[in-house]
């Protein structure tokens, strides 16, 4: 046990024992841990959730024709089939064809136009999982890869998120995507492992929340980002001259910045890139179609501009350093203990015998999944996802500051402070990429089981009885669920701006304190958990979003 960890310990008494609290049964609560999982929207992963308690989940079967049906890019021609370019969904091999599409290019499918159950034809104990370092754009075939039934990835950019989106009508995802019919693909819930968790022998109580929804259009990049400040990034002295380093977004008359299989774009040279579309473009782009948000913010991909970043990243394409306020600030601010624990993160940040370095002593890299390209003693496992990291992309958390060395920790700090009983006030847990669940890379089943793992080392350990686990998804990862999310949608009332709400994504409380497991069905975004924290520890909002969405501490009177 190192001298961190004691300070650690030591700094978590002081602040639980000093701290304010606020709002009601959040009184109940010394501990919050927020664990933020990969790429997957509600339908696709909670669809088949069911009743809890009598009261049904708003899941697949609540969906209206109308939300499922999958249009043509000329938005009234719905398809006959679904594509599929997945290695095996493909038709006619390896699935007989069942179905031909005559309604533009024709092409053969085994899928109707609906919705279709995923593992029924990848199931998780097939090897269809790369093995770490490899990639096929399609998936490996059956056999030729490692167990985990994974799928191929889908595309999750912002511009093509509100395309998909469609005002609301939702049946562009097909269109929209690399992986075409993928996007209506979805999972057996009950038989996920946190399904079989929750509802095994002396399992905590729960809360599902069914219109959760993730708080900025587009990926992964954007949405943690808005997990932890709630705003988009601004990028300081962005060019815009058309050149090599112009990394704003080019789109056609529809907002769309790229081709796929189903859709041709209207610009000989669209650009998805990782800023959003320049609102004045230099004369060799085409100009923005009005309307369309545009500016300076980094929307997409991006890499850090400190280590770790991905190697070889040129320090033009990286983002320069942030300096909005994050939640980890204000709770700093407060001398309030709290943590990001990233899996993988020792050795990607170069943290040698801290817990999680997995790479010797040097001169080289010795773990065998530590990234080729990596230069000791920043050793990232090949699945180490950089943009996954969003407080390193922020100047109060920059190498060799007090916040990064005490605040930026390895996953397997947090496995040791549940174990230990010393649990921070809030805890942000992102696991490593072939343990998040998300598409392409790593497998549904084992990122799910290893998300039990991280609640049972929570619920089973000292600190279970007044800790909140919070598990949700940081977006859709590219896939069609069937509630329209803010402003498109008459029926629930929640705050939304130009980046958002998107698509409803999984969300799930659990606590030992809670008398019954339950549904709520009002709206929140990845906010709420930000509103929460605030209402807990007095903290003045991050933005104005986070200031006026509904706090996820409403949830807690549906658990009794």
């Amino acid at each position: 046990m190192n001298l961190r960890w004691l300070l650690a310990v030591s700094a978590a008494v002081v602040c639980l024992a000093g701290g304010p609290a606020f709002g009601g049964p959040l009184r109940d609560y010394n501990h919050f841990v927020i664990i933020y999982e990969e790429n997957h929207s509600f339908d696709n992963l909670y669809g088949l959730w069911g009743d809890v308690n009598g009261e049904p989940v708003n899941g697949l079967a609540a969906a209206a024709p109308n939300h499922t049906l999958q249009v043509r890019a000329d938005g009234t021609t719905p398809y006959q089939c679904l594509l599929q370019r997945d290695v095996n969904l493909a038709s006619p091999v390896p699935l007989p064809t069942k179905c031909t599409d005559t309604t533009g290019d024709a092409f053969v499918s085994a899928f109707e136009n609906k919705p279709f159950q995923i593992d029924a034809f990848i199931a998780p104990a097939d090897k269809t999982c790369p093995r770490p370092g490899t990639w096929s754009e399609n998936g490996f075939r059956k056999g030729t890869g490692i167990p985990g039934g994974c799928t191929r990835d889908l595309i999750q950019r912002f511009y093509i998120h509100r395309y998909q989106i469609n005002g609301g009508k939702l049946d562009r995802f097909v269109t929209g995507s690399d992986a075409a019919g993928l996007a209506m693909g979805y999972y057996d819930t009950k038989q996920l492992p946190i399904y079989k968790y929750l509802h095994g022998d002396n399992a905590p109580n729960y809360v599902i929340a069914d219109a959760f929804f993730q708080a900025a259009y587009g990926g992964s990049f954007l949405n943690h980002q808005w997990l932890v400040a709630a705003q988009t990034p601004l990028f300081v002295n962005a060019l815009n001259n058309g050149g090599k380093f112009d990394l704003h977004t080019v789109v056609d008359a529809n907002g769309m910045p790229e081709s796929t299989p189903l859709y041709k774009n209207l610009l000989d040279e669209p650009k998805a890139m990782p800023l959003t579309a320049s609102c004045k473009p230099p004369e060799i782009r085409p100009p923005t179609p009005k309307g369309m948000v545009c500016g300076d913010r980094a929307v997409n991909t991006i890499q850090p501009m400190y280590q770790p970043f991905r190697p070889g990243t040129a320090i033009q394409k990286r983002l320069p350093p942030l300096h909005n306020p994050t939640i980890g600030d204000l709770l700093s601010g407060a001398r309030i203990n709290w943590a990001w624990y990233s899996g993988g993160w020792s050795n990607a940040n170069g943290d040698i015998d801290d817990p999680g370095w997995t790479n010797g002593n040097g001169p080289q890299c010795s773990d065998r999944d530590a990234d080729d390209r990596a230069t000791f003693p920043h050793c990232p496992d090949k699945s180490f996802q950089y943009h996954h990291q969003p407080f390193n992309y922020f100047a109060n958390f920059a190498p060799g500051t007090a916040m990064r060395t005490e605040h930026l920790l390895d996953e397997a700090e947090f496995f040791e402070a549940a174990r230990e009983g010393a649990l921070k006030a809030v805890s942000f847990v992102k696991p490593l990429g072939v343990e998040n669940e998300h598409p392409g890379y790593a497998s549904v089943s084992a990122g799910n089981s290893h998300l039990v793992d991280l609640i049972r080392a929570v619920m089973d350990g000292p600190n279970g009885a007044d800790t909140l686990i919070v598990v949700t998804y940081d977006e859709f990862g590219g896939q069609w669920d069937h509630v329209p999310p803010p402003p498109f949608n008459d029926e629930i009332e929640s705050a939304f701006d130009d980046w958002g709400p998107g698509t409803r994504v999984p969300a799930v409380l659990i606590s030992k304190r809670f008398g019954k497991s339950a549904v709520d069905h009002k709206a929140y975004d990845t906010t709420s958990i930000l509103r929460m924290i605030e209402e807990r520890f007095g903290l003045d909002p991050v933005s104005l979003r986070d200031e006026t969405v509904r706090s996820l501490a409403d949830s807690l009177a549906a658990g009794g």
